[in-house]
């Protein structure tokens, strides 16, 4: 698997330890021998503030995002929105607000089953039956009288009130009386009370999910106007991965096919596609220029090894390079590429190394997809970090490979568009980083905390699997108290408040 070497940033590249264990008065501890400290990673690497930057090639990781962002803006102006069936609309992006069609009820609804009701009780029961959903009540309702009556069921002319079947109680004479006070209106669904003809119930830009289908059902649509969903094939690189088995003789398992696919689809792609193949040039060549793909997506093959074959063949094809590198680990060899003229095709190249492609897919892929699919560009939700020493929990409960063990749930950040979900995270300790470039980090988020994962390598995955975001830390690392961002992972509940367009 090509991409980042290993060599002597293999300390580096794993490192994820933190600055002390907390406690009331200090966030330092002395050291104590390497079999007596369970939080810290074995080779971990402790930046040198004097020490030279190893990578100056490539552009800081805020610039790269937004570079991705605005090659999907370009693309996504040349893209026309056409309505699709309802069945047809899941994880595409309205591009126009969708506004109700009728009133929502669009009539007086018994909200139980029960006895619909004029006027004060008690009351004469009608013997002519009761009243049905989806069947209309032919009279009206006279002061004193009570008439059966269903759930979703049209309340008939004259009714004041419906009261529960549980809630009656009905004499020898045939007179109805209530077992509880009986309010105006009581149990009825008014017209227009969840929304009138004409209002906005979701923004231009939402994702349609399947709470969005079933609104725009109930609102009177049959089609939504979306945007199309980008289209991607991935290309996986490389002589040394294995589809199936356990590696042997020098090859090992393909991670990043089945990886990609259900990431890319949670990013709003379609995915034509995952190509295998090998090292050789010419058939990247052909399988780069001759994809039907909006965006190609490729894995390994971004450095400059003697079979990393990418730049030469995106040379070749005449290609620009918006993104040659990004100042970031795991995954600064990444690099996005526009194929032909700039907002018709693009590439992105992730690095071959596992939690490195990741790295990419978060800080290339998703924003391209994103504004791609007619999306806001994403940005990621404020954190901090924090000291306050953390609740006992005991041994045989401690997730065995987290480096703290403290557990909150998202709080609502009020400077955040009131339509989406974000929350503000502190990190427990402090977290050591590269002194040049970004790192993102694997993190658990709850109660009010994210705690760092300790297999943050860039060949790893065992971190992010366990993960629910990826938290952003600048160069030099985090102290205690600083302020980070936080970037969702697709199969989590959103917390940077991306998750309604799949970033």
């Amino acid at each position: 698997m090509t991409g980042e070497a290993q060599g002597s940033d293999d300390g580096m590249d794993e490192a994820l330890a933190l600055v002390g264990r907390p406690r009331a008065t200090r966030t330092t501890r002395t050291p104590r021998p390497e079999s007596a400290q369970p939080d810290a990673a074995p080779g971990a690497w402790a930046p040198d503030p004097q020490a030279p930057p190893a990578h100056r090639h490539g552009v800081a990781w805020p610039e790269a995002r937004s570079a991705a962002a605005r090659a999907g803006a370009t693309a996504a102006r040349t893209r026309r929105p056409a309505p699709v069936p309802l069945g047809q609309a899941l994880g595409r992006v309205l591009a126009e607000p969708l506004r109700a069609l009728t009133d929502l009820p669009s009539f007086d609804t018994s909200a139980m089953d029960g006895w619909a009701v004029a006027g004060p009780g008690p009351w004469r029961t009608l013997p002519e039956g009761s009243v049905l959903a989806g069947h209309a009540p032919t009279a009206e309702l006279a002061d004193g009288h009570a008439v059966r009556i269903a759930t979703g069921a049209r309340v008939p002319t004259g009714a004041t009130a419906v009261v529960r079947a549980e809630h009656s109680r009905t004499d020898a004479t045939g007179q109805l009386h209530a077992r509880r006070e009986v309010g105006q209106g009581q149990d009825i669904r008014p017209r227009g009370q969840e929304c009138r003809a004409g209002d906005r119930l979701m923004s231009a830009g939402t994702a349609v999910t399947p709470a969005v289908l079933g609104l725009a059902a109930a609102a009177g649509y049959d089609e939504l106007t979306t945007y199309p969903r980008p289209r991607v094939e991935v290309l996986v690189l490389g002589d040394e991965l294995l589809t199936s088995g356990l590696p042997h003789d020098g090859l090992i398992r393909d991670a990043l096919g089945p990886l990609l696919d259900p990431w890319l689809r949670a990013l709003g792609a379609d995915v034509l596609g995952i190509r295998r193949i090998g090292d050789d040039a010419e058939e990247l060549y052909e399988a780069v220029t001759g994809s039907a793909a909006d965006v190609v997506v490729t894995t390994g093959g971004t450095a400059s090894g003697p079979v990393d074959h990418v730049h030469p063949v995106l040379a070749k094809a005449g290609a620009t390079l918006l993104v040659d590198g990004v100042r970031v680990r795991p995954g600064h060899p990444m690099l996005l590429a526009a194929l032909g003229e700039p907002g018709s095709r693009y590439l992105v190249g992730l690095p071959g190394n596992p939690l490195a492609a990741v790295s990419g897919l978060l800080t290339l892929a998703a924003p391209l997809l994103s504004t791609l699919a007619g999306c806001p560009a994403p940005g990621p939700a404020s954190a901090q970090t924090s000291a306050a020493a953390p609740a006992s929990i005991p041994a045989a409960t401690r997730d065995p490979y987290a480096y703290a063990y403290s557990y909150p749930t998202p709080a609502p950040n009020p400077a955040s568009d009131p339509d989406t979900v974000s929350c503000r995270v502190p990190v427990r300790d402090g977290i050591q980083g590269h002194p040049h470039d970004t790192r993102l980090v694997p993190v658990l988020v709850r109660d009010g905390e994210a705690v760092p994962l300790r297999y943050s390598g860039p060949a790893m995955l065992r971190g992010v699997a366990a993960a629910d975001a990826m938290a952003v830390v600048p160069p030099g690392g985090a102290r205690p108290g600083q302020p980070l961002d936080v970037l969702d992972l697709p199969w989590t509940a959103p917390t940077a408040g991306q998750g309604v367009c799949f970033t």
